[in-house]
């Protein structure tokens, strides 16, 4: 089982939306997903998964063993092969240990990825979530501030013991780039310091759908969908070259 922790420097990278996507995406490939959200007050995943109305228990619930995953964990209204764990409304006061203890309940519930949606920026709870992570995922724009944010969440990630960081470039568009208004993917790589897992580019469908709580993936082939169906594969191992759009 793969345990992925996505976090990015700054707020405002998509984070959220492509934790959902990227979800979606490995269920459709016939993996099991366990989503969680790990940004503790803000809480958005349900509302961009459009399982609002589906959750009672947090995560806090069952790493402190309060309810079982099986009974906590909401299956997706369009494929149940992704479930969601939503965050509390407060920060919990919650141990390394216990939070293993979630992950191994879900490997021994057949499922072969937690995505962790964490909070942006740097705060306090990222560490245990980092302690736990087989891998991350950081999410940047081609904003300069944004790439310095994601620099600095790599290395914190790395000295907590992350291992297998690698980047993902966000609301790409090819136009300010081309006129040098926007970090061209070769500058966010360089300066992040990681390897690049994938572009995603400017998409307004992404925005309507984590309004309306409808998946990407469902209503549409190119654009964005495309290209985390494309980062999803590559999760699993294949090799892909970037997608045009």
């Amino acid at each position: 089982m793969k345990i992925i922790l996505i976090a990015s420097g700054k707020g405002g990278t998509g984070k959220t939306s492509l934790t959902a996507a990227l979800s979606m995406a490995l269920a459709e490939l016939g993996r099991r997903v366990l989503a969680v959200d790990g940004d503790c007050g803000l809480r958005n995943l349900d509302l961009t998964l459009g399982m609002s109305d589906r959750l009672v228990f947090s995560f806090a619930d069952v790493a402190a063993e309060v309810v079982p995953l099986k009974r906590a964990a909401a299956a997706h209204p369009m494929n149940e092969r992704l479930s969601l764990l939503t965050a509390p409304a407060d920060t919990p006061f919650l141990r390394v240990r216990q939070l293993r203890h979630l992950c191994a309940e879900a490997e021994a519930e057949g499922y072969d990825y937690i995505l962790w949606d964490g909070p942006a920026g740097l705060p306090g709870e990222l560490s245990l979530y980092s302690a736990i992570a087989s891998e991350g995922i950081i999410v940047t724009t081609p904003e300069a501030a944004c790439i310095r944010g994601a620099e600095r969440t790599a290395r914190c990630l790395e000295e907590e013991g992350t291992k297998r960081l690698r980047l993902l470039v966000n609301r790409i568009r090819p136009n300010l780039i081309r006129h040098g208004l926007a970090s061209n993917i070769d500058d966010a790589m360089d300066q992040s310091g990681l390897p690049l897992l994938g572009i995603v580019p400017e998409d307004e469908d992404i925005i309507a759908c984590s309004n309306s709580g409808k998946s990407l993936l469902h209503l549409k082939k190119t654009g964005a969908a495309l290209a985390c169906r494309n980062i999803a594969r590559r999760l699993e191992g294949e090799w892909l070259p970037l997608a045009r759009w």
